[in-house]
C-alpha cells in the first residue's frame, strides 16, 4: 500500500469515536448561521481534545487518554441511503487528485526506474468518509449516541421552557417505536444543556441569569453558557481571522453543490475529516409536528425528495439563505467562515468542549461502563446452566424458533437490546472507545465465544473484527496480531452475510495493519481478494493498492504492479473515474514501455489516448495515439484500422482548437529522409515516333557508381580540352539527381525557371490503406541578387508565394497497406534566391471503408475524389537529412561528427540555355562494322542562345558527324537511290582491279597530333544555337567490332553565350545501347614481294593477303555478303593491284564461307610520301563493282580514322623514349623498324538481308591494321589466352638486363634476297656433261642505315630428306662475297650453277649474313631464304 499520513496507530482511533447528538432550537440555528455553519460544524474544528484525560476503569485503575476526538451531529432520524454514498463517495475521489508538481519517487527495481507518487490521498480521503458514512447498525455500537446537546439562544423569549420541548423531543426519538434512527447507545442517554449567548447583540445579564437558573435544574455538571459572535459581521473584512472550518468544510463542497442544485430540497451534508459521521449543514425543512418545531432532519444523503410537498421551504428567510447558499457555494470561494468569531470566541468553544467531555462525557462514559461491568461480573458468577436460564429470563420474548432457523441461514439470529451477550459487546464498544484496548479485547473475546456458540454469524465476525484490532492496539503488545480473527469476519461478512460495507472496512483496516509490520504480500493478497463486480470504484482503489504493496516489497515485484494498475485504471475507467484511470494506465505504461509487449504497450496507449481525449487532454491523446500508430505494430488490420481512426478523430479535435497554430507533425506514413531524391529540370520527353530524346537524367534511372564515375570522368575530359588540357580549380561535376551517394556537400545549383522535383519515400507501416491528400512540398524562400550588388534587404518567405516560388500538388496519393511508395513534388522557382525545402504537408486519412469513427461518416464537403476519405487531418512531416559521418581528421575518427547534407537547400541561379536531342533514325540493333547514317536534332528550349556544343564518348569509334571534307564530295544518284550511307562515283569498267588514288589529312577528320579524338565539336551553324531554334545534322553510326550489347554513353557540353558566375557550361547525357550481331571475321597478313621490279624500278613490293570468313549465322536475316571494295590507307603504302581474281569478279560469301584475297602494294611515291608531315594519308580503292565508294570520305575516313586513333598514340612515344639512348639500340631500332609496315586495309561490304519479305541492303566497313611482315593482323580483337598458373618459385632472380638483340624475326628483314633464274632449262647431256646455269642473286637492303653483306655459298643441304627431294648441285666461281649495301640498295650478284644430272634442284642454297657497317660483330645472322626455288633441268 502507498504511504499514508497518519500510522495506523493514529487512524484507528480516529475512526472509532464517542457520538454525540446537537438539537438545536431556531433562535440558536439562527446565531451559529451568521457565521456561514451550523452548531455541529462550529464545533468540529475544536472536537480534538488538546490535553490527555484521566478516567478509572472498573478495577478503580487510573486510565490516561490521549488525543481524544468526539463527534458532534445534528440529529437525523433517516438512515442514509446506499445511493447517495455511493455518489459521495465518488466525488471524494475524483476530487482528490495528485498535486501538481508533486516530486514523485524514483523506485529503481533491477533495471526499471520508475516515477511512482508515494502517496494516494484520494484513498485516504474515500477511507476516511467511508468509515464516517458507515450508517449505524444493531449488531454493534461504536457510532450509537452516547449523548444529546440541547441548545438554546439566551434570546428566547422563554429558554427553560425551549430546553424542556428540546428534552422532551430527544426522549421522543430515542424512545418512540416510529424511530429506528438514529441508534443510541444507552436508554438513559447523557443529556447536556447548552446555552447560547451573542455577545454583539444580547444582554449579557440575562444571559447570566438565564444560566444560573439552568444550573439550579440540571446541575453545574450537565449545562454550559457559550458566549459567540463577539464582533458583528459587517466588520468581517477589517482583520484577518483564521478560518479553522474550511478545510473540514470544503471537502463536502462537491456534494453540497449538487443537493444544493437538485431543486427546493436544500438538504446538504458536510463531511468532516475528523468525525464518523455527517453533520448537516443546517438549511433543513422544518415541519410542524403537534405545534413543535421539528427539528430533526432526514438524513443529508438522502436522495432528492422535492417531490414531496410537506418539504417545501417555510418562510422567505429559508429561500434566501438557500439561493445565497446555493450561489456562494457555486463560487467556492467567497464565503467566510466564522465571520462575527473573534480568536477569543475561538477559545471559549475550544473550552466548551473540554468542559462537555471531562465533566459531562467522560463521568457518563466511565459510570456506564461499570454497570455494564457490575452486570458480567454478576453472570460470570452464575453456573452455565442457571446463565442460560437467566439468559433467557433476561431476553423475554425472544424470535419463535422456527425463523431463528431460518435466520441460521443468513446471519445468524437477532438479539433483543436487553440480551447479556449484546451487553458485553456493549462495554467492549466503550472501552474501545475510550482506548482501554486490554478490556475491549478480552470482552470482545468472550462476546466472541457466545456469538460462535449461539451462530449468530453477524454479531460474531464483528466481535472478531473488533477483537483483532484492539489486539493490535493493546499497549506493549502482549499478543501478536490474529490476523485469522480478520479473515474470518471478513469471509463472514462477505459470504454469510452478504454485507459488502462491513468487508471492506474489515479489509481497509487489515491491510493497514499488515503494511505497519511490513507484510505487504498478504496485505495484497486480502485487498485483492475484496475486488468484485459490485463496486467498481473500490475495487479499483484496493487494486491500485494492492499494487503499491506489490513495488514496497523488499525485493519490489515491477511486473505485478504494473499489473495490477492496469487493472486498478480499468476499474477506474468503469467507475468514471477518468483522471485516476488515466493515471493509472500511464504509471503502469512506464514498466511495459521498450520491452517488446507490443500488444500490451498498445492496449495501455490506445486507453491512455481514450481517457486523456475525454479528459481533454488532446496533446496527449494525440501523443498516445502516436505512439501505437509509429510502433511497428503487431495489431489486425481491422485494430489498427481502429485506432488510426480514433487518432485522426483526436487529431481534428485538436487541430480545431487553434485552426491558426502551427501545422502539427503527423506521425505517418514514415518517410525515409535519407532515401530523398532531388532532381534538377525538366522532365524527359518521350520518344516521338521515329525521334528518340536522349535518356540524359530521370529519377526513374537506379543509381550506379561505375557510371555515375565514367560520366564524371567524361566531363573532366571536355571541361579540359575547353580549358587548354587544364581543368580549373572551381570546376565541380555537374548533378542533376542528388541522392544518398552523390555528394551533397555544397548548395546545389537550380536554374530559374526550371522545376525541381523532389522525391519523397514513403512507407505506410499500418495494415490498412492510408490516403493523403493535397501534398505539396513546404519551403522558405529568399530572394537574392547573385550579380554582386547587395541587396540589403532579404525577406524570408515561408510558403504560399506563387510568384516567387510555383508549389505542385498533389491531389490524392494513396500508400496500400505495409506499401512502400514514392511521391514526386515539384517547385517553379521562378525568382533567383535560396531556397530550402523544409518538408511535406499534406492530409492525411484512411480510405472510407465499412466504418465510420464513433457514429461520424465522411465529412460533408471535405473531399472529392476517386477514393472517399472517412476523415482526414493537415499536418505536415519535415524532411531532415543527416549528412556523411565524418572521416578525415583524428577528431572526427575518435567522435561521431556528421557533415552536411544540403541537397534540399539549392541556390536558384539565372537562366541559362536548355539544350533538347533527338536522335532520328537511330538504330538499336548493327551487324559488327556496318555503317548506317541517322540524323541528330538540337533544341535550344531556353531564353538564352548556346554555344561550344561538343560532345564526348568513351567510343569515339561508333559515330561521327563527318569531317570537313563532307561537302565537297558530291553524292552520285544510285547512292541516294540504294539510302547508301556512303560517297560513291561511278566507275568504268575498265579501271577493274586497279587501284583508284586519293589523299586526305587526318587534321581534317579531328585526328591531329595532340588532339583528343574523344572530345568531338558538333558542327553547329554559327557555331550558336539561338533560343528555340533547331539544328539536324547528320550522323554515322558504326556498328562496333565485338558482338553483344553496347551502352555507349555520349555527353554533350555547352555553355552559354552570355558567361554566368555560377554555372559555367551545362551538359546533357545520353546512353544508346547498340545490340552487335557478328558478320565478318578479316585477317590479313602482309610479306614481301621476291619480284625486285616494279614500274619505278625500286624495290620493297609487298603481298597483302586477306581473308575473309563470314561468320554471321543467319539469325539476323542475312543471305550473303558482297565485298564490294578493299581500299589501302597509309602515309608509305599503297594497294596497286588485285592478283588472280579476274575470274571471280563477284565476291560473294554465304553463311559460313571464306573468301582469300590476294593484292599488291606498292610504296607510294616520293612526293606523296614527302607530305607525310602534314598527317596525310594515301588511300588507294579496288573494287569489285561499278561503283567506287571514296574512301577518303565522309564517313569511311572517319571510322578508319577513329579505329587508328588509339593506335596512332603509341609509336611517337616510343620514338621518344629511344632518341636518346646508346648507338646500340639505334642499331636495334633500324634494324625493327625494316621489319614494319605501316599499311591499314579497309574491307567494304555490302549484306543482303531479308526482312518481312522485302530485301534491304546494309553496307558496312571493316578495318585491319597491318603493322609487322609476316605477323597476322584481325579485324576483331583477340582474346588473350590467360597463363596458366605456375608454382611459387621462392628465390631471388638475377638482375638480367633485357638482352637488346633484335629476333631472328627481325633480322631476316634487314636484306630482302631474290634468285632470277629460268625455271626450266634444256641442256644436251650426252654432248656435254656439265650444264651450266646463270643465276643472278638480287640483294636488297631494306633499311635506312648501312649494311656489311657476306654471301656464302659452300652450303650444302645435309639432311637426308631434302638429298630425297632435291638433287645435289655446285656453284662455280667464288664462293664468298663481301658487300656493303647503302641506305635502301639494290645489289645484284650474277653466279653459276653447275648441274650433272636432269632432275628439280633447290637453287636457295646460298647463306646471306648480314650486321650493321657501323657494328662490329653483333647481330650477324643468317638471311636465308625461305622459299624454295626450284629449277628444272631437262635433257635435250
Amino acid at each position: 500500500m502507498a504511504q499514508c499520513v497518519q500510522s495506523v496507530q493514529e487512524l484507528i482511533p480516529d475512526s472509532f469515536v464517542p457520538c454525540v447528538a446537537a438539537l438545536c432550537s431556531d433562535e440558536a440555528e439562527r446565531l451559529t448561521r451568521l457565521n456561514h455553519l451550523s452548531f455541529a460544524e462550529l464545533l468540529k474544528p475544536f472536537s480534538r481534545l488538546t490535553s490527555e484525560v484521566h478516567m478509572r476503569d472498573p478495577n478503580n485503575q487510573l486510565h490516561i487518554i490521549k488525543n481524544l476526538k468526539i463527534a458532534v451531529s445534528n440529529i437525523i432520524t433517516q438512515p442514509p441511503q446506499p445511493g447517495a454514498i455511493r455518489k459521495l463517495l465518488n466525488d471524494v475521489v475524483s476530487g482528490s487528485q495528485p498535486a501538481e508538481g508533486l516530486v514523485a519517487n524514483v523506485i529503481t527495481a533491477g533495471d526499471y526506474d520508475l516515477n511512482i507518487s508515494a502517496t494516494t490521498p484520494w484513498f485516504e480521503s474515500y477511507r476516511e468518509t467511508f468509515l464516517q458514512s458507515m450508517p449505524a447498525s444493531d449488531h454493534e455500537f461504536l457510532n450509537h449516541y452516547l449523548a444529546c446537546m440541547l441548545v438554546a439562544s439566551s434570546n428566547e423569549v422563554e429558554p427553560m421552557e425551549q430546553f424542556s420541548k428540546l428534552s422532551q423531543e430527544q426522549h421522543r426519538i430515542q424512545h418512540n417505536n416510529d424511530y429506528s434512527y438514529p441508534k443510541w447507545f444507552i436508554p438513559n442517554t447523557l443529556k447536556y444543556y447548552v446555552l447560547l449567548h451573542d455577545v454583539s447583540a444580547g444582554d449579557e445579564q440575562r444571559a447570566e441569569s438565564i444560566y444560573e437558573e439552568m444550573k439550579q435544574k440540571y446541575g453545574t455538571q450537565g449545562c454550559y453558557l457559550l458566549k459567540i459572535n463577539s464582533r458583528t459581521s459587517n466588520r468581517a473584512s477589517d482583520e484577518q481571522i483564521p478560518d479553522p472550518w474550511s478545510q473540514y468544510l470544503q471537502k463536502s463542497s462537491i456534494q453540497n453543490q449538487e443537493s444544493y442544485e437538485d431543486g427546493p430540497c436544500t438538504i446538504t451534508s458536510n463531511k468532516n475529516s475528523d468525525s464518523n459521521l455527517l453533520s448537516l449543514d443546517g438549511l433543513d425543512n422544518e415541519v410542524k409536528v403537534d405545534g413543535l418545531p421539528n427539528n430533526f432532519r432526514a438524513h443529508p444523503l438522502q436522495l432528492d425528495q422535492s417531490s414531496d410537498p410537506s418539504n417545501s421551504i417555510d418562510g422567505p428567510d429559508h429561500v434566501k439563505s438557500a439561493s445565497s447558499l446555493h450561489e456562494t457555494k457555486k463560487a467556492n470561494t467567497g464565503i467566510i467562515h466564522g465571520a462575527c468569531l473573534t480568536l477569543t470566541d475561538h477559545d471559549r468553544i475550544r473550552q466548551f468542549i473540554q468542559e462537555f467531555t471531562f465533566r459531562g462525557l467522560l463521568p457518563h462514559i466511565e459510570k456506564t461502563i461499570r454497570q455494564l461491568n457490575d452486570q458480567l461480573i454478576s453472570r460470570k458468577g452464575l453456573s452455565r446452566s442457571l446463565f442460560s436460564a437467566t439468559k433467557k429470563w433476561f431476553s423475554g420474548s425472544k424470535v419463535p424458533e422456527k425463523s431463528i432457523n431460518e435466520l441460521k441461514n443468513t446471519s445468524g439470529l437477532l438479539y433483543p437490546p436487553e440480551a447479556p451477550e449484546l451487553q458485553i459487546r456493549k462495554m467492549a464498544d466503550l472501552c474501545f472507545l475510550v482506548q482501554h484496548y486490554d478490556l475491549a479485547y478480552s470482552c470482545y473475546h468472550t462476546a466472541k465465544k457466545d456469538f460462535l456458540n449461539d451462530q449468530a454469524m453477524l454479531y460474531a465476525a464483528g466481535a472478531l473484527e473488533m477483537a483483532a484490532v484492539s489486539a493490535f492496539l493493546q499497549p506493549g503488545a502482549p499478543r501478536p496480531y490474529p490476523a485469522h480473527y480478520m479473515d474470518t469476519a471478513i469471509q463472514t461478512y462477505r459470504d454469510i452475510c452478504r454485507n459488502m460495507v462491513l468487508a471492506e472496512r474489515c479489509v481497509l483496516l487489515s491491510a493497514e495493519i499488515l503494511k505497519s509490520q511490513s507484510k505487504y504480500s498478504e496485505a495484497a493478497a486480502l485487498l485483492i481478494r475484496l475486488t468484485s463486480e459490485d463496486s467498481d470504484l473500490r475495487s479499483a482503489l484496493l487494486l491500485e493498492q494492492a499494487a503499491h504493496c506489490f513495488i514496497n516489497m523488499k525485493s519490489p515485484m515491477v511486473r505485478k504492479y504494473a499489473f495490477h494498475m492496469i487493472l486498478a485504471g480499468h476499474r477506474f475507467s468503469k467507475a468514471g473515474q477518468k483522471k485516476h484511470a488515466l493515471r493509472c494506465y500511464c504509471q503502469a505504461m512506464q514498466v511495459y514501455k521498450g520491452k517488446g509487449w507490443s500488444l500490451a504497450e498498445d492496449h495501455i496507449n490506445f486507453t491512455i489516448g481514450r481517457q486523456s481525449y475525454t479528459l481533454r487532454q488532446l496533446d496527449n491523446a494525440v501523443s498516445a495515439f502516436r505512439h501505437i500508430l509509429i510502433n511497428e505494430s503487431k495489431q489486425s488490420a481491422a485494430q489498427q484500422g481502429a485506432f488510426l481512426r480514433e487518432y485522426l478523430y483526436v487529431y481534428k479535435n485538436v487541430s480545431q482548437l487553434s485552426p491558426d497554430g502551427p501545422l502539427p507533425q503527423l506521425p505517418l506514413p514514415y518517410i525515409n529522409s535519407s532515401a530523398t531524391r532531388v532532381f534538377f529540370g525538366h522532365d524527359r520527353r518521350p520518344a516521338d515516333g521515329e525521334k528518340q530524346a536522349a535518356t540524359h537524367v530521370s529519377l526513374d534511372q537506379e543509381y550506379d557508381s561505375e557510371s555515375s564515375q565514367q560520366w564524371r570522368e567524361l566531363e573532366e575530359q571536355v571541361v579540359a580540352v575547353v580549358n587548354k588540357g587544364i581543368i580549373p580549380s572551381s570546376f565541380y561535376p555537374t548533378q542533376y539527381c542528388l541522392n544518398s551517394y552523390s555528394d551533397n556537400s555544397r548548395f546545389p545549383l537550380a536554374v530559374v525557371e526550371e522545376p525541381i522535383t523532389v522525391e519523397v519515400a514513403f512507407r505506410n507501416p499500418l495494415k490498412v490503406p492510408l490516403l493523403l491528400t493535397d501534398l505539396s512540398l513546404l519551403w522558405k524562400f529568399q530572394p537574392k541578387d547573385f550579380s554582386g550588388k547587395d541587396n540589403e534587404e532579404v525577406k524570408e518567405l515561408i510558403t504560399g508565394e506563387p510568384e516567387m516560388i510555383g508549389t505542385e500538388v498533389i491531389s490524392e496519393f494513396l500508400i496500400n497497406s505495409e506499401e512502400s511508395k514514392v511521391a514526386r513534388l515539384k517547385l517553379f522557382p521562378h525568382h533567383i534566391g535560396e531556397l530550402h525545402i523544409l518538408g511535406v504537408v499534406y492530409n492525411l486519412g484512411t480510405i472510407q471503408g465499412s466504418m465510420t469513427v464513433d457514429g461520424i461518416g465522411a465529412l460533408p464537403g471535405c473531399h472529392t475524389g476517386k477514393h472517399s476519405l472517412s476523415m482526414s487531418v493537415r499536418g505536415r512531416q519535415d524532411l531532415e537529412i543527416q549528412g556523411p559521418r565524418l572521416n578525415n581528421t583524428k577528431e572526427e575518427k575518435t567522435s561521431i561528427k556528421y557533415g552536411p547534407d544540403r541537397r534540399l537547400d539549392p541556390i536558384i541561379t539565372e537562366e541559362m540555355p536548355l539544350l533538347e536531342v533527338f536522335f532520328i533514325h537511330f538504330p538499336t540493333g548493327l551487324l559488327c562494322g556496318e555503317i548506317r547514317k541517322a540524323y541528330v536534332e538540337f533544341v535550344n528550349v531556353s531564353k538564352c542562345p548556346l554555344t561550344a556544343l561538343k560532345v564526348v564518348s568513351k567510343r569515339p569509334e561508333f559515330f561521327t558527324f563527318g569531317g570537313n571534307t563532307a561537302v565537297l564530295t558530291p553524292l552520285s544518284p544510285s547512292a541516294s537511290e540504294n539510302c547508301s550511307a556512303y560517297k560513291t562515283v561511278v566507275t568504268d569498267s575498265t579501271s577493274v582491279c586497279t587501284a583508284l588514288i586519293s589523299s586526305a589529312s587526318s587534321v581534317d577528320f579531328g585526328i591531329g597530333i595532340g588532339s583528343q579524338p574523344e572530345v568531338i565539336p558538333v558542327p553547329l551553324p554559327d557555331t550558336v544555337l539561338l533560343p528555340g531554334a533547331s539544328v539536324q545534322l547528320p550522323m554515322w553510326l558504326r556498328g562496333p567490332d565485338e558482338e553483344g550489347v553496347h551502352e555507349i554513353n555520349f555527353l554533350f557540353y555547352y555553355e552559354s553565350v552570355k558567361k554566368q558566375p555560377k554555372i559555367r557550361h551545362r551538359i546533357l547525357r545520353h546512353t544508346a545501347v547498340i545490340c552487335t550481331s557478328r558478320s565478318l571475321n578479316v585477317r590479313a597478313t602482309v610479306c614481301r614481294s621476291n619480284s625486285l621490279e616494279d614500274e619505278e624500278g625500286r624495290g620493297g613490293n609487298m603481298l597483302v593477303f586477306v581473308d575473309v570468313e563470314n561468320t554471321n549465322t543467319s539469325e539476323a536475316g542475312v543471305k550473303e555478303f558482297h565485298i564490294v571494295q578493299v581500299s589501302s590507307s597509309s602515309k608509305l603504302w599503297k594497294l596497286q593491284n588485285s592478283v588472280n581474281l579476274a575470274e571471280n569478279k563477284e565476291a560473294k560469301l554465304a553463311s559460313r564461307e571464306k573468301g582469300k584475297f590476294c593484292f599488291k602494294a606498292v610504296r607510294c611515291k616520293e612526293k606523296e610520301a614527302a607530305m607525310q608531315s602534314s598527317e596525310r594519308y594515301t588511300f588507294a580503292d579496288i573494287i569489285f563493282g561499278n561503283e567506287q565508294i571514296i574512301s577518303s570520305a565522309s564517313p569511311c575516313a572517319d571510322f578508319f580514322y577513329r579505329s587508328l586513333s588509339s593506335e596512332l598514340k603509341k609509336p611517337q612515344a616510343q620514338l621518344s623514349l629511344h632518341t636518346e639512348k646508346h648507338s646500340i639500340e639505334d642499331a636495334v631500332r633500324l634494324i625493327q623498324k625494316c621489319s614494319e609496315v605501316d599499311l591499314n586495309i579497309i574491307i567494304l561490304w555490302k549484306a543482303y538481308v531479308v526482312e518481312d519479305s522485302k530485301q534491304l541492303i546494309l553496307e558496312g566497313q571493316h578495318h585491319v591494321i597491318l603493322r609487322t611482315i609476316g605477323k597476322e593482323a584481325f579485324s576483331y580483337p583477340q582474346k588473350q589466352e590467360l597463363p596458366e598458373m605456375e608454382l611459387l618459385k621462392f628465390f631471388r632472380p638475377e638482375n638480367t638486363a633485357v638482352s637488346s638483340r633484335p629476333s631472328v624475326d627481325q633480322l631476316s628483314n634487314l636484306i630482302k634476297t631474290s634468285l632470277h633464274y629460268p625455271e626450266s632449262f634444256n641442256h644436251p647431256f650426252h654432248q656435254k656433261s656439265l650444264c651450266l646455269v646463270p643465276v643472278t642473286l638480287l640483294l636488297s637492303n631494306c633499311s635506312k642505315a648501312d649494311v656489311d653483306v657476306i654471301v656464302d655459298l659452300r652450303h650444302k643441304t645435309t639432311s637426308p630428306e631434302a638429298l630425297e627431294i632435291h638433287g645435289s648441285f655446285t656453284w662455280l666461281g667464288q664462293t664468298q662475297y663481301k658487300l656493303q649495301l647503302k641506305s635502301q640498295e639494290i645489289h645484284s650478284l650474277q653466279l653459276k650453277a653447275c648441274f650433272v644430272h636432269t632432275g628439280v634442284y633447290n637453287l636457295g642454297t646460298p647463306r646471306v649474313f648480314a650486321k650493321l657497317s657501323d657494328q662490329v660483330t653483333v647481330f650477324e645472322t643468317s638471311q636465308q631464304n625461305s622459299m624454295p626455288a626450284l629449277i628444272i633441268i631437262n635433257n635435250m
